[in-house]
């Protein structure tokens, strides 16, 4: 048998074109609409659920949809259906996971322009 060579990719070898930046912005604008949506109708899933004896959404599941982008549908969707709008804990978790996501993408947005 002939011994695989690894071969890594230094940064000399990388790539210097840089991808469109309006591009990447309509993949994060998509993925923000998807993921808002998809936390919105966990929210009203579980608001529905809260009233009845049916199984309810986890706190962990909410905000982990919340994280990864999907914090402007599920702050829509806790207006207007007045859900998770009064438990403190909660809110303030919910804004730690606002905070975490922007500040992900604000340090994105850095590197990004870094050069």
């Amino acid at each position: 048998m002939v011994p695989c060579k690894s071969t890594h990719l230094l940064p000399s070898t990388l790539p210097t074109s840089k991808v469109d930046p309006i591009f990447l912005l309509g993949i994060y604008a998509g993925w923000i609409l998807l993921a808002s949506s998809m936390t919105a109708g966990l929210y009203a899933w579980d608001k529905s659920a809260a009233g009845k004896d049916r199984p309810r959404i986890s706190e962990r599941t909410l905000l982990l949809w919340s994280l990864v982008g999907g914090w402007p549908g599920a702050w829509l969707a806790s207006r207007a259906l007045r859900h998770k709008t009064y438990k403190l804990s909660y809110r303030i978790r919910f804004l730690g996971c606002v905070s975490l996501h922007v500040a992900a993408v604000a340090g994105v947005v850095w590197w990004w322009n870094r050069s």
